[in-house]
């Protein structure tokens, strides 16, 4: 049977047209031949019955091809994701039109799937904008197509402005199947997860940014509040019986040289006592007043207590958000520092300042700097000759109760150290505190 199989419809209805057109020529030169009839009388009737059977092929062979040709447009167009576009029937009954049938059946259903793929495309993509985790969606080349609002955490601009970048210019790279920052600073900020999914065809990136380190810092600040109050419990048993009885001794004591020394043991257990207390106060949690504060009412205050210290004060923000109390004592700490890491003398500049999420207040000096940055904020770590280390963990911990941040950096054209404290912005239902 394989030598009758046919490639191609055209092929078959060819095949059928000429065995047809030699039968019907043969019947009438066998009729011709029956009847008598001339050569010219057979050999005319024969050419008029090819014609006629070559006339009758072209009608069905062209209806046939027809239709398949518009159902092939109609697949074409599904094929294209348009599934409105319907090809007219070459029939109006039968298989051809059960067929055509068929395919408006296939694109309805097809439409009503991709309006709801749509529909769940919508809600993933405004669930990822409320998302608060940098998210970005990356197409197969890759380039970067979408990213919510979160990603000015990453970057301070808009993330339009990155539209069609590729992740390198991003400062990304993918090693070892897992995407990270170049930066390893950043890298060590945060944890970085990826997933594919399918868009219109195309495979996209899911990239999902997670910051880490106030998750590392609360475990940091945990584990330092274990030590201080297990230290602070020891040492205050020790010291409570040590200075009682350093004051008893005292009492009893008749030389001036063992008095003098039993005053000072009195002194230095007092102010490790106060030591104690006063770092153990440091990392409780704090309940804060925020509200709307003028900018040039603080400047003003801090001008005013601050009065040994030149200061610089540039203002290009009218209001922040926070608490009064405790974000002036964060900038008469930081204003302090600053003067006295720098020469007699010189001049300390305070910069308020506003992007379209942050309210950002920075404090300038031109000291020395610091050789190590990344022991600033650890507890009872001090650059100063009789520091605690209390100070910068202090402030710290005030910002981030404001869910800010604060970062020291080392100036790069010039000595000294850049303080930058960012807190986030709050809508103003009331009008700024005129106290503040």
């Amino acid at each position: 049977m394989n030598q009758f199989a046919f490639k191609s419809l055209e092929q078959l209805l060819k095949v059928c047209f000429i065995v047809t057109s030699f039968l019907v020529v043969c019947l009438w030169v066998t009729i011709g031949i029956i009847q008598h009839w001339t050569v010219a009388n057979v050999a005319l009737t024969s050419c008029g019955a090819a014609v006629i059977s070559w006339f009758c092929f072209s009608y069905i062979y062209q209806r046939a091809v027809i239709s398949f040709k518009r159902a092939s447009m109609h697949l074409e167009a599904v094929s294209n994701n348009d599934y409105c576009q319907y090809a007219k029937p070459a029939f109006s009954e039968g298989k051809v039109m059960e067929f055509h049938q068929d395919l408006e059946n296939l694109s309805s259903h097809l439409q009503l799937l991709k309006s709801r793929y749509d529909q769940h495309i919508f809600l993933v993509y405004r669930l990822i904008e409320q998302l608060d985790s940098p998210i970005l969606v990356f197409d197969q080349y890759p380039q970067l197509t979408y990213a919510n609002s979160a990603f000015n955490e990453l970057f301070p601009q808009p993330w339009q402005i990155f539209r069609n970048s590729s992740p390198g210019l991003l400062g990304l790279e993918f090693v070892d199947n897992n995407w990270r920052f170049k930066d390893k600073q950043r890298d060590s900020k945060w944890q970085i997860s990826h997933s594919e999914f399918i868009e219109h065809g195309k495979t996209h990136q899911l990239i999902v940014f997670v910051n880490i380190e106030s998750v590392l810092r609360q475990s940091q600040l945990n584990a330092w509040q274990q030590l201080i109050r297990v230290l602070g419990h020891e040492i205050r048993n020790s010291l409570t019986p040590v200075s009682a009885l350093a004051q008893g001794l005292s009492l009893k004591a008749q030389g001036d040289r063992e008095k003098q020394a039993l005053t000072v043991i009195t002194e230095r257990c007092t102010h490790l006592q106060d030591f104690v207390s006063r770092y153990a106060s440091i990392t409780k949690p704090f309940h804060l007043n925020c509200q709307m504060m003028l900018v040039a009412n603080i400047a003003k205050r801090i001008q005013g207590l601050l009065k040994d210290i030149v200061l610089e004060i540039e203002i290009k923000a009218e209001h922040f958000w926070a608490d009064p109390a405790f974000i002036e004592q964060v900038l008469l700490n930081i204003i302090k520092n600053a003067d006295e890491a720098s020469e007699s003398g010189q001049k300390i500049k305070l910069v308020f300042s506003e992007t379209a999420n942050d309210s950002l207040i920075e404090v300038i000096d031109n000291g020395h700097g610091f050789a190590n940055l990344d022991n600033l904020f650890v507890p009872l770590y001090s650059t100063k000759q009789n520091g605690q280390g209390i100070g910068l963990s202090f402030c710290r911990n005030i910002i981030e109760h404001h869910k800010g941040t604060i970062d020291l950096v080392n100036n790069t054209n010039e000595p000294g150290v850049t303080v930058s404290i960012s807190l986030p912005l709050a809508s103003t239902k009331n009008n700024p505190s005129e106290n503040s």
